[in-house]
């Protein structure tokens, strides 16, 4: 009786009580530019069981997802992502902003004592579109920038530096703050179509690198053309596919096919960014990357990110509602359907987390919105900064007080300030004043309110959006689904705290746990702390989310 009993219990026991899962060996982050909160939703009819699919069936999908700063811009959503922290602490305020030391825009990851490690002598002839990277005044690049410790830094300082980081993405500013200061990064050159990265990393490219790039994937798309991948009839947006305020790049097109054109084009490279060769190369060379560095070959877990910028781009130009979104969204995830595939084979996906989620969302063509019955236009950050000047010289005399406009920000000149004895909080609140009496300005926050805490709603996202040496003198907050941005080839822009900018996915996948959906709201900011708590490492030492306990309480 007494064995019949102990094997009772021991069946029992077995039953209860699944083996414990694998310990991880990878961390895979995976970020999508742009990819705004409702996307996959909306056609997840069509995507591939082994892409985003395997995702939102096998994760922890928040439905909820929103950042709390205002600038929903590239580098400070991934900044945030890295770092767990907001803009106020980290300090990436933007994409771009007034230098007040050297008298100069910096382009947010510039670092000019770390050049660009070329690859072959005609890079550089290649045509940029970015007008934000455009404003930089070298091509070195670095990290030095960014406050405070990211979850890779932290893994790698629990693992005594074994822990191997790397981040990939067509953009510089979508590798850089994830790989953090001790990983190594490298990112797509629209100049040559090759992968690059600076001096920061590494002095010699490795030699996996020197022969991906010599083999030249790019030119594979050479006279190609980007194709609708289904029956045009199987598209939500299939009428959707020539409308006059949606953008050409130099002969790329309005309409499907969009040719890719010859090698010798100016545009070509950046034209494979914009259509979804731009990922496949992405993930090519993070799959090649996954390889040559043997990442997860060992009990030390290694950390992987890669981020796809082709969403972002196509929105940038066709926008979020266009066949070509659509069309993007259901390559991409055929690509990442490839990708999970390589890290199955060489790692495990059971020996793997899996963390997704998107820099920022996406507003809608202020031409579409106008064409649905809301008042939206065009606002350009040149008109406003001409209103912003002439209403100092009216009320100060002094137009120049108004140094410069870098959007979302507006700079005061403090030597103006000084020479004529004006207090700088006086001026600010006067001019946020006139300002917000422009059509298509919600609000203009002066920078003794910006610097308080505790504001509610959008003010409370421009005062997370503070940093005391970086920030401007007013925060311009546009009226929602305005445009606000450069005269430039960009037909729709991000980068406002309203809620279509603000919301994205966010999904974990984690061996031992339960795939369910959530919908509290979450943070974005809560992505790092979530990894902290999996992996066991201290949280990045600026960190202000929270880590989810519907993944970390879950894991057996």
């Amino acid at each position: 009786m007494r064995v019949a009993a102990c094997l009772l219990i021991a069946s029992l026991v077995r039953a209860e009580d699944p083996p414990a899962p694998k310990p991880i060996r990878l961390v895979l982050q995976i970020t999508v530019d742009g990819l705004r909160g409702d996307m996959l939703g909306r056609d997840r009819a069509h995507l591939d069981k082994g892409g985003f699919r395997t995702l939102l069936t096998r994760g922890v999908v928040f439905a909820n997802a929103q950042y709390r700063h205002a600038n929903t811009e590239t580098i400070v959503g991934h900044s945030t992502l890295a770092t767990g922290s907001y803009p106020r602490d980290h300090g990436m305020i933007s994409n771009l902003w007034f230098d007040r030391t050297t008298g100069h825009p910096a382009y947010n990851v510039e670092d000019g004592e770390y050049p660009l490690l070329r690859t072959r002598e005609e890079a550089g002839k290649g045509k940029q579109l970015d007008p934000t990277q455009r404003a930089a005044r070298t091509d070195g690049r670095s990290p030095r920038n960014i406050r405070g410790t990211t979850f890779s830094d932290e893994l790698r300082s629990h693992t005594a530096g074994k822990a191997k980081v790397f981040a990939v993405s067509a953009k510089d500013r979508g590798a850089i703050p994830l790989a953090g200061h001790g990983g190594k990064a490298y990112w797509y050159s629209v100049a040559s179509g090759d992968f690059v990265t600076s001096r920061y990393y590494v002095e010699a490219y490795p030699e996996w690198v020197k022969a991906w790039n010599a083999k030249r994937p790019a030119l594979a798309f050479e006279g190609k053309t980007w194709e609708l991948l289904d029956a045009r009839k199987t598209y939500l947006f299939r009428e959707r596919d020539d409308r006059p305020y949606e953008r050409d790049i130099q002969g790329f097109g309005r309409t499907f096919p969009h040719p890719y054109g010859p090698a010798s084009a100016p545009t070509y490279f950046t034209r494979l960014a914009v259509g979804p060769a731009g990922d496949e190369l992405t993930a090519s060379f993070a799959t090649e990357l996954l390889v040559r560095e043997q990442l997860g070959q060992d009990d030390v877990p290694d950390y992987l990110a890669v981020s796809f910028s082709g969403v972002d781009f196509t929105n940038h130009f066709f926008g979020p509602s266009s066949l070509e979104n659509e069309d993007h969204l259901r390559q991409l995830d055929r690509t990442l359907a490839k990708f999970l595939v390589a890290v199955d084979r060489h790692v495990g996906l059971d020996r793997t987390i899996i963390a997704l989620c998107a820099d920022h969302g996406m507003a809608e063509m202020p031409e579409a919105m106008a064409e649905a019955g809301l008042t939206a236009k065009r606002l350009y950050s040149d008109d406003v900064m001409q209103a912003a000047r002439r209403a100092a010289h009216v009320k100060y005399g002094a137009k120049e007080l108004v140094r410069r406009l870098i959007r979302p920000y507006v700079y005061l000149d403090e030597v103006v300030l000084e020479e004529q004895e004006l207090d700088r909080d006086e001026v600010a609140a006067y001019l946020a004043d006139q300002l917000t009496r422009i059509e298509g300005i919600a609000r203009a926050v002066p920078r003794k309110v910006q610097a308080a805490v505790g504001g509610a709603g959008p003010l409370g996202r421009v005062q997370r959006n503070f940093n005391e040496e970086r920030s401007g003198d007013i925060y311009l907050v546009q009226e929602p689904y305005w445009f606000f941005f450069e005269r430039s080839p960009i037909g729709a822009m991000h980068g406002s705290p309203w809620r279509y900018d603000t919301f994205v996915p966010l999904i974990f996948v984690v061996p031992g746990v339960e795939a369910r959906t959530v919908h509290r709201r979450v943070h974005p900011s809560d992505l790092a702390p979530t990894l902290s708590a999996l992996l066991g490492t201290k949280q990045p030492a600026m960190a202000r989310g929270t880590a989810l306990v519907e993944v970390t309480s879950a894991r057996r």
